[in-house]
C-alpha cells in the first residue's frame, strides 16, 4: 500500500508538472513570438499546433492527472499519508479549475479558430479570426498556465510533507527497536 501511495503521489505530480510546463511555455514563448508574426502565421500556426496536439504524449498526463490525483488522495486518506492530504485536495482542486479553463474557454477558442480562418484566405478573415481569438486565448492560457502551476506546488508540497511523516516513522520504528534491544540487554556488536 505505501509503494503504491507513493508512485501514485509521484505520478500524479509528474502530470501535473508537464501540464504546468505545457501552457507556461506557450503562455512565456509560444504565444508572444506568434503575437509577433503576421496573421497568416498566427492562424496557421495555431490551427496545425491544435490538430498536433491530440496526441497520447499530450492526452496521457492531461486526462490522467485528474485520476491519479483522485486516487492519491484516496490513498493518502486510507493509508500513511493523512498529513499530506490537504496539499493533494488542494492539487486536485486546482488542477480542475485548470481543466475547466481549457474545456469551457480555450478548447472553444481552439474550434472557434479552426472553422474561422483558411490560412490561405483573404487578409481580412485571417485579422478578424485573429482577433475574435488572440488575446482571449492568450489571458486564459495564462490563467491555466498559474493555476497548473500552483496544484504542480501543492502536490511537491505534499511530497515533502509525506517524506516527512514517512522519516518520522522509520525513526519511531529504529527506536521501538533501541529500546527492545535495550531491555534485553543484547549488545550491539
Amino acid at each position: 500500500m505505501k509503494t503504491l501511495q507513493t508512485l501514485t503521489l509521484l505520478a500524479a505530480t509528474l502530470a501535473t508538472g508537464l501540464m504546468a510546463g505545457l501552457f507556461a511555455g506557450f503562455a512565456y514563448s509560444v504565444m508572444p513570438g506568434l503575437g509577433r508574426s503576421s496573421d497568416r502565421t498566427l492562424v496557421e500556426a495555431m490551427q496545425n499546433i491544435n490538430k498536433a496536439i491530440i496526441n497520447p504524449a499530450f492526452m496521457l498526463p492531461f486526462m490522467g492527472a485528474i485520476p491519479l490525483l483522485v486516487l492519491a488522495a484516496v490513498l493518502a486518506w486510507r493509508g500513511q499519508g493523512r498529513p499530506a492530504l490537504p496539499w493533494i485536495i488542494a492539487a486536485l482542486v486546482l488542477y480542475l479549475v485548470a481543466f475547466a479553463i481549457t474545456s469551457a474557454v480555450n478548447v472553444p477558442l481552439n474550434d472557434q479558430l479552426a472553422k474561422a480562418a483558411d490560412p490561405d484566405g483573404p487578409a481580412a478573415g485571417l485579422a478578424s479570426a485573429r482577433a475574435d481569438f488572440e488575446a482571449r486565448w492568450v489571458f486564459w492560457n495564462t490563467a491555466r498556465a498559474l493555476v497548473h502551476t500552483a496544484a504542480f506546488c501543492c502536490l511537491l508540497w505534499g511530497l515533502v510533507v509525506y517524506g516527512a511523516h514517512r522519516l518520522d516513522e522509520i525513526r519511531a520504528g529504529e527506536r521501538v527497536v533501541q529500546q527492545a534491544v535495550a531491555q534485553t540487554g543484547v549488545r550491539a556488536g
